[in-house]
């Protein structure tokens, strides 16, 4: 029987601090059980609930969870609606829950193009859990890695016409400032569910030194014992950042 206790202990160093999810699966987990695909969605949500009340457990600092990106607007309408209904649901529900936890809700994405009952709910979610200081749980909606850099290029632009700034001062830290998780450490693990190996546009950026992790799992699936293998498998890599590893082999390029 998983102890899922001592596996934690067992992964208290070395513990990334911020780890972010690809959440991928709902739909083939659902249409395998003969399911409508909103009900794999429905299920994740309940996944996501489960996740981010074990993370802090196990010393993350940081989670980011890939919601909805700027091309699910390409989905089927009524299962878009259904999805953000889902997360009003999950947001009015379990507020009491997250805010109890000490954990702080963040949400991530071009809010502009959210439906106006969501954008009520994200800015009643945030300032519920403004106090907590377990963990930072970055929801991200509406969000694109492309559009997250666009958009602190046009925040430098911005600076630059108003004389704030030179053109040639602007650095990679200018950048990481504008950025939608500004402030936060970029993520140390980047985990994707479902099989598929590509990063779909996520945290680009930030994730130019993640560790990626992908798993077979159908996110509905994914339960603490997956992601504690996830973090155990981190912590047996040697993570280089382009220099030599401790026996002088190559790093990340040539």
């Amino acid at each position: 029987m998983f102890d899922q206790r001592s596996a934690w202990r067992e992964a208290v160093s070395n513990v990334p601090m911020h780890i972010a999810i690809t959440m991928d699966g709902n739909g083939r987990w659902a249409q395998k059980r003969g399911k409508p695909r909103l009900y794999g969605h429905r299920v994740g949500v309940e996944t996501a609930r489960t996740i981010v009340l074990a993370a802090p457990d196990m010393g993350v600092s940081h989670l980011t969870l890939f919601a909805f990106s700027t091309e699910n607007w390409k989905r089927p309408p009524t299962e878009v609606q259904g999805i953000f209904r889902l997360l009003e649901e999950f947001f009015m529900r379990e507020l009491d829950i997250l805010a109890s936890h000490g954990i702080l809700v963040n949400v991530i994405g071009d809010r502009s193009g959210l439906p106006g009952f969501i954008q009520s709910v994200v800015a009643r979610s945030e300032e519920m859990t403004r106090s907590g200081r377990r963990m930072v749980v970055n929801i991200a909606l509406n969000y694109g890695g492309r559009w997250d850099i666009v958009h602190a290029m046009q925040a430098l632009a911005d600076d630059v016409r108003a004389g704030r700034i030179e053109p040639g001062d602007i650095t990679e830290e200018m950048v990481k400032s504008r950025l939608s998780t500004a402030g936060q450490p970029d993520p140390d693990l980047l985990i994707r569910t479902g099989g598929e190996q590509r990063i779909s546009n996520f945290l680009l950026w930030q994730s130019a030194y993640s560790e990626l992790y992908v798993t077979p799992v159908l996110w509905p699936d994914f339960t603490p014992r997956h992601l504690n293998r996830a973090i155990l498998e981190f912590q047996s890599r040697h993570r280089r950042f382009g220099a030599l590893g401790p026996a002088g082999d190559g790093g990340d390029s040539n």
